[in-house]
């Protein structure tokens, strides 16, 4: 029975079309196409898990790229514009208001610092019962124990709480222990899944109601 929701932001609750950011900067920094992420793996890895500090990766940039201070501020302001996207503000008013229909929480395999981040500019934390983001907790999805950590401070069982993801690997790494995951491709179909789940919900509870009543 499903007694609670979770959500992924990036390219969920927040839309996020290719803007170009690394291909600008290669180009900026004299680099091959595909370098950036190759030469940077360790600090996107690291800022994603939690192993260093926003000061650390702005270090990691000065000292593996040769970026000066102010070019890392430039690089930083970009790559959170992409980062965050825009807001998919449908999607986002029914996550909203699925409480207190059901527990919902946000699972996202984030950066140091987007928290603040997406607090500032979206206020996520104000609309939902549990934020987990792997910068904070050292493990992201695909891992089973983040899917196990987000049910946990739901307080509910994996097979009673559904995963919205737009990553395949993230919507079977949360079948794999027992919850529901939906595949994200738009929003219609993923209100209309949910709403289907929801239903079957409502009537399996009337006719435990109903069952309870009978002599």
């Amino acid at each position: 029975m499903l007694h609670a929701v979770v959500f992924d932001i990036g390219g969920v609750l927040e839309v996020t079309p290719p803007t170009g950011f690394r291909e600008r900067w290669e180009k900026s920094l004299g680099l091959r196409a595909g370098e950036l992420d190759q030469r940077m793996y360790e600090v996107w890895r690291g800022g994603t898990l939690g192993l260093l500090t926003t000061e650390q990766v702005r270090q990691a940039f000065m000292r593996d790229l040769g970026m000066s201070a102010q070019d890392v501020d430039l690089f930083m302001a970009d790559f959170w514009d992409d980062y965050l996207g825009s807001p998919n503000t449908p999607l986002i008013e029914y996550f909203r208001a699925l409480r207190p229909r059901v527990r919902t929480a946000i699972l996202s395999n984030s950066f140091v610092g987007a928290r603040e981040k997406e607090r500032e500019r979206y206020g996520f934390e104000d609309m939902t019962d549990v934020i987990v983001y792997s910068h904070e907790c050292g493990m992201g999805k695909p891992d089973p124990a983040v899917y196990r950590l987000v049910c946990d401070r739901l307080d509910v069982e994996p097979e009673n709480a559904v995963l919205v993801d737009d990553r395949e690997g993230a919507v079977e790494g949360a079948r794999a222990i027992g919850m529901t995951g939906l595949l994200y491709q738009d929003n219609a179909q993923v209100i209309g899944e949910l709403e289907a789940l929801l239903a079957d919900r409502n009537s399996t509870e009337e006719e435990g109601t109903h069952a309870d009543r009978l002599p």
